[in-house]
């Protein structure tokens, strides 16, 4: 049995577990499991911040441009973001936690007809033939009642997003396949979510995986109680460790402690979601400072920055940067836990990091 992991082994592990060897785009999401999406670019968006680690040659906008070509779907795991396709027979037939009225359910029939006939729509095309106007959205304000009607049939599996238009969903109807729904079925699928959870977030702190499990409840809302079910199962099936008062979890077939997981040399800028700094109780246990995602805070109220990227160098996360790019040169400015590593080895490793993201931010 391999001994039990130092917390410096458990950082070493969390930061060498997910950035594996460049592969290729189709290889590299199938091997994270599920790629966050957000829609700010600064400098790029974060599907396209995170896979620039993962994939060769990877360039802003890849992941879009080849969106068709592959066999991946836009779709809700924890949160929205894309995942290879044969993730959505975890998922789907989908059942929402709250349903339709009678009059939801009969404009989105409507606008299924319409889309079948058309065979893929703009948001713009179902608001021109319908004009369903506007609703209140969640923070209240007012939301384009089709985009919101969309996005509902999308979440329920009777639309798939096609393509994107310069960075709006063009939507196709799509039929699910049935599923067996037995007990044992709905059993399996959830320990399998369960289980695609924890390969991408470990190693885990027990109230992150607690926490996981409950955000499968937006992908997976029909099975929370199995999901709940599978998630004491875990418990007993995960490799495990306590340190300082924290119990975490990583997968049995993975050992932490592995020499293997030695950090490289080089100095990386991290999107807000990336798998190595997602779980801010995971970060501040790791690495003993609170990072916080401030797009959504008053500018005078932020302390790291609008987009501040989390700085790695080696597997520790020393700093931050925000970064915008103008006429193909970088503008960053930086931010330090403490102070900035001084020799000539740190600066080599930032220099590297700022002229691979150049070189990302270039146009194909």
């Amino acid at each position: 049995m391999p001994a039990e992991p130092s917390l410096d082994a458990l950082r070493c592990y969390a930061v060498a577990r997910t950035l594996f060897t460049p592969t290729t785009l189709p290889a590299a999401i199938r091997r994270l499991g599920f790629v966050q999406a957000d829609p700010i670019r600064a400098p790029a968006r974060a599907q396209d911040l995170t896979l620039r680690h993962r994939v060769k040659n990877y360039r802003a906008g890849d992941l879009e441009s080849r969106y068709t070509r592959l066999a991946i779907e836009e779709d809700c795991l924890v949160n929205y973001g894309f995942l290879p396709r044969e993730h959505l027979a975890l998922m789907h037939p989908r059942e929402a936690s709250r349903a339709w009225d009678a009059e939801t359910r009969r404009k989105a029939e409507e606008v299924l007809a319409f889309v079948r006939e058309r065979g893929s729509v703009h948001p713009r095309e179902v608001e021109a033939h319908f004009a369903h106007g506007r609703i209140q959205n969640y923070w209240g304000g007012s939301s384009n009642a089709s985009t919101h009607l969309l996005d509902g049939m999308h979440y329920r599996g009777l639309l798939r997003v096609k393509r994107r238009d310069s960075g709006t969903r063009i939507y196709e109807a799509v039929t699910h396949p049935p599923v067996d729904d037995s007990p044992a079925e709905r059993a399996g699928r959830a320990a399998a979510l369960v289980d695609l959870v924890v390969r991408k977030y470990a190693p885990l702190p027990a109230a992150s995986l607690t926490y996981l499990i409950r955000l499968l409840g937006y992908g997976a809302p029909h099975l929370a109680a199995q999901t709940q079910a599978a998630l004491q199962l875990a418990r007993e099936e995960l490799a495990s460790c306590r340190i300082d008062g924290t119990t975490w979890y990583w997968p049995a077939d993975e050992n932490p402690a592995s020499r293997r997981h030695a950090p490289d040399d080089s100095l990386r800028l991290l999107a807000p979601f990336d798998p190595i700094v997602w779980d801010r109780r995971r970060f501040e246990l790791l690495w003993g400072w609170t990072y916080k995602f401030e797009a959504y805070t008053p500018p005078p109220k932020r302390q790291f920055g609008y987009y501040a990227l989390p700085m790695l160098w080696h597997d520790r996360v020393i700093g931050w940067a925000n970064v915008t790019a103008r006429d193909g040169r970088l503008q960053p400015t930086f931010g330090y836990v403490d102070r900035a590593p001084s020799g000539a080895a740190f600066r080599a490793a930032l220099d590297d990091e700022l002229h691979r993201m150049t070189e990302f931010l270039v146009p194909r």
